[in-house]
Parts: C-alpha cells; sequence; structure tokens
C-alpha cells in the first residue's frame, strides 16, 4: 500500500515544470506564453505548465521505459492486472484495442447487442463478425441488462471457433450479470474474455460493489477512470491478463491507434486517481453508497417517481448492481425522461447524465454531497407536484422497447458497399449502412449491416418526437437513410 501512495508520473511532470526549461519543442503555446490571455487565465497557469509532450526526461507512452512505466506498473497493482496501459483516447480507444488484439478480418466475436458504438466501429476496423447475444430486456423500465451464463453456453455451443466474448459489466445503469461464471464458461472454451468495464473503475475497490472484470478473471478490461474514478475526461485504462491475450500485441495495437502527441494532463490525471482510489478510495466509495441509499430512499417517497433498489436482483442477467446508479422511472408522471431532464436544466440548473422515455439516470459519486442531492430531491419533488393529476398506477403504464433487427451482412461489408440514400420513412426492408443510435447511452438502434423494419422506424421516431438525441446518419433530419444499394434484374 505504501507505494501505491507514489505519484511517480505526476511528481515527475510537476518537478520538471518547477525547472523552468527553455522550450524548443512543441506544444507552441510554450508554458502559456503564447496562448490566448483570457483563456489563460482561466486555465490556470499551473495546468498550461504541464501541458507538455514526450521528451525525453517525461517517457514515452508508445514506448514507456521511465516514469510512465512506473505509473503503469502501480496501476496494474491497483487494477489486479498484470499489465496495464494508460489511454488518452478515452475507453472508446482501449475497447478498440481489445477487440482489434484478438480479432482479424473474418474471426468471429460473441456480443450483446446492446453494446457501445465503439465496440461497433473495432468490428468494422478489424473485420470481425460479430455474434450477437440479446441482451436481457427489463420490460418494467424498458432498458436492457446484461446477459445471461445461459446465452453464453448456447453462443460458445454453436461457435466455438470465437476469437473473444465481449461483455459489457457493469451496464450503463449499473447492472452486473454473473461475470464470474461467464469468464470460466468461456476460459473453459479458450476463449479470451474482454469486458467494457466504461462504468465500473470504482467497483474494484469496494467489496459491497459487484466484482471487476479483474477480480472475475476476465483477460482484458477497458476501464474508464474518467466516468467515475476521478481522472481528467478522456482519460482511462486498459487492464490485462496475460496467457489468451499477448500483452506486447496489445502495447502495439493501443500505439496505433494512439496519438504520438499524448496530453500530460490527462496522463497525469490517471497516476492521482490511482492513488486515491487504491489508498482512500473504499471510505470514499463507502460515502457514495450511502449518499445514493439516502436518496434513492428519499426519490422512493415523491408520488409518480420509483428510484431502483435491490429489488431488481434476481434474473439471470441482474446478478449484481451499483446502487451509486440512481435510475429514476418517470413514466407515471405521463411524460418523457427527456422533458425531466429539459425541466432540471431550466428550472433548476441541474443536468442529468442520461434521459429517455421512460428515465433519467443520475450518477452519485465521491465528488458528490447532500448539498447536491437534496437540490435534485427538492427539484424532483417539485416537478410531482405540478404532475399529480398525470400520476397512476406503476403497473397500468407499459414501456416500449424493439426486437433486436436481424443481421444481413457484417458490419464491415456493409460500411463498405455500394450505397444510396433513400427516405427514411419508406426504408423498412433494406440493409442500412450507417448508425442510429441515442448518444447517451451510445448504444445503436440499427448497425451497419441490419434490416430496417417498421417497428425501429417508430422507434427512431418516438425518440425524436421525444426529444431524445437520436443521431449518426448523415441526414440529421431524418429525412434520409444510407443504404445498401439493390441490384435489380435488367429487363
Amino acid at each position: 500500500m505504501s507505494q501505491q501512495r507514489l505519484t511517480p508520473l505526476y511528481t515527475g511532470v510537476k518537478e520538471h515544470a518547477k525547472k523552468d526549461p527553455i522550450q524548443f519543442h512543441i506544444p507552441g503555446h510554450k508554458k502559456g506564453n503564447g496562448i490566448d490571455p483570457e483563456f489563460r487565465e482561466f486555465i490556470g497557469e499551473n495546468a498550461l505548465s504541464i501541458d507538455l509532450i514526450n521528451i525525453g526526461p517525461l517517457d514515452d507512452l508508445h514506448h514507456p521505459h521511465g516514469i510512465i512505466k512506473e505509473a503503469q506498473s502501480l496501476a496494474a497493482e491497483a487494477f489486479g492486472a498484470d499489465y496495464t496501459f494508460f489511454s488518452v483516447q478515452g475507453t472508446s480507444g482501449a475497447i478498440m484495442t481489445m477487440i482489434m488484439s484478438v480479432c482479424g478480418p473474418g474471426d468471429k466475436i460473441i456480443v450483446p447487442r446492446n453494446v457501445h458504438k465503439s465496440i461497433m466501429s473495432a468490428i468494422i476496423f478489424s473485420g470481425a463478425n460479430p455474434i450477437f447475444i440479446h441482451p436481457e430486456i427489463d420490460k418494467d423500465l424498458g432498458i436492457s441488462h446484461g446477459i445471461t451464463t445461459d446465452s453464453v453456453i448456447k453462443a460458445i455451443e454453436q461457435h466455438p471457433d470465437a476469437k473473444g466474448l465481449l461483455v459489457i459489466n457493469p451496464t450503463y445503469f449499473g447492472i452486473s450479470a454473473n461475470l464470474k461464471e461467464i469468464v470460466e464458461i468461456a476460459h473453459h472454451a479458450n476463449i479470451p474474455v474482454l469486458v467494457d468495464e466504461a462504468h465500473g473503475v470504482h467497483i474494484h475497490f469496494h467489496d459491497e460493489l459487484p466484482l471487476s472484470a479483474m477480480q472475475a478473471g476476465a483477460d482484458m478490461a477497458a476501464t474508464s477512470v474518467h466516468k467515475l474514478g476521478g481522472s481528467m475526461t478522456q482519460s482511462s485504462v486498459l487492464n490485462v491478463k496475460e496467457g489468451l491475450v499477448s500483452p506486447k500485441r496489445v502495447q502495439a495495437i493501443i500505439s496505433m491507434l494512439t496519438t504520438t502527441s499524448t496530453s500530460y494532463l490527462l496522463l497525469s490525471s490517471l497516476d492521482v486517481a490511482r492513488k486515491q482510489l487504491a489508498t482512500v478510495g473504499k471510505k470514499m466509495i463507502d460515502n457514495s453508497i450511502q449518499l445514493a441509499q439516502r436518496t434513492r430512499e428519499a426519490i422512493n417517497t415523491i408520488p409518480g417517481l420509483y428510484c431502483v433498489g435491490k429489488e431488481i436482483l434476481g434474473s439471470k442477467a441482474a446478478y449484481d448492481y451499483d446502487p451509486t446508479k440512481l435510475i429514476i422511472s418517470i413514466k407515471n408522471l405521463g411524460i418523457t425522461g427527456y422533458e425531466v431532464e429539459v425541466y432540471l436544466r431550466e428550472k433548476h440548473n441541474i443536468e442529468v447524465e442520461l434521459s429517455d422515455l421512460y428515465n433519467i439516470l443520475c450518477i452519485i459519486t465521491f465528488g458528490d454531497s447532500e448539498k447536491e442531492t437534496s437540490a435534485l430531491v427538492h427539484a424532483l419533488r417539485e416537478l410531482s407536484d405540478l404532475h399529480q393529476d398525470k400520476i397512476e398506477a406503476r403497473e397500468a403504464v407499459s414501456v416500449y422497447v424493439p426486437n433486436s433487427p436481424t443481421l444481413a451482412l457484417t458490419p464491415r461489408d456493409a460500411f463498405y458497399s455500394d450505397t444510396e440514400v433513400i427516405s427514411f420513412d419508406y426504408s423498412a426492408g433494406r440493409i442500412i449502412a450507417e448508425f442510429v443510435m441515442v448518444y447517451p447511452p451510445g448504444i445503436p438502434i440499427l448497425i451497419p449491416g441490419e434490416v430496417i423494419t417498421e417497428e425501429n422506424i417508430n422507434y427512431i421516431q418516438e425518440n425524436l418526437y421525444a426529444g431524445l438525441p437520436v443521431q449518426g446518419p448523415e441526414d440529421a433530419t431524418f429525412k434520409k437513410i444510407r443504404v445498401i444499394k439493390e441490384r435489380r434484374p435488367i429487363q
């Protein structure tokens, strides 16, 4: 633990800045002297003094041998990994690295259908063929959970030649599957397990939270430190266990995907976030859990609102959950989650993590206090009072989630096929050549290669009508959509 109090990377960068060297290297703002004065005053001279480049004393993320290597080794120890790689390309870069480290053109990879766009992008880049597992749908909340052990067994039986199994753990909403058992099933078939751990950096550091990827024995985990672990936006780690994957190949792939101008601000923030998590993380997360539970109890006294708790557990896909995620069902107020998001923003200066047709999602971290959660509860109580006349019995309100579409072409083949642009309203039956998703959470409604259905069109239009941020197509108005060109017979 004493070693975990060290911050070799941050300390090294700070000491270098203290020397105030004359810089004939990039960045061109030269310690802030050449940057816009108003921006410099706002962001601070200290931050600009460590906005540096991979010169000799500061090591190189692409070939770490000094302070970056030391910092990554300490992170590996903290996360229970054999190797940890820092990512300044966010968790998306780490996810792409995981997939491209085990898959090449034509290789199969087993993935849940409710994956983030970055996973599908990596599948397109690698040329891999996704074998989709349909996640369990929560019909009460209208959200997807994880995958079950039964579905994993079935997928591996049908595709024993798969090069990898990808698991989202926990989901965006904080729900975890039985990851340890899933890892054992996959390893029995000699298939490496890759974990999208974007929303679970903190779970490794508290025994009342779901098992982390490394604790469950997974081979790789893309872990988003900036989301819930206290580092700066865009900084993440890729944790690796040696055996079924090659750390050297992982280093080569992440280097291919990473800018050569790596941000030492982001790298330093990873170093100090790891120190904080490893040394005082448990105590800080304790406070977060208790604050979240008190907030959950308060929200559940408000008419028309329901904040999900441990009662969600019990199904095979909902094996465990993270109580610091507040899933707040608002469907009984007779309005959409997006309307609640806008109300909280405009009337109370409160920003939520996500809204959809039926819910809002609020995240409690060790950066929160009673001050913030009390403001949220007060605002929600006021909102409930405004909609008293619409409140119905919770069981009476049904949710709607479309079935997963049929994949007719591999995403890569669809992405690179001859295409044409047609009317979105009349696109049912055609094979889409672009992504359609609501962001956040960034889970595609349609991916390249899937057959568009009337159900998909209606669902997308419902989200658009509700004001939700549906995005992906070239035509942001959704009048047109790009599809695979059909070859008609010569008359």
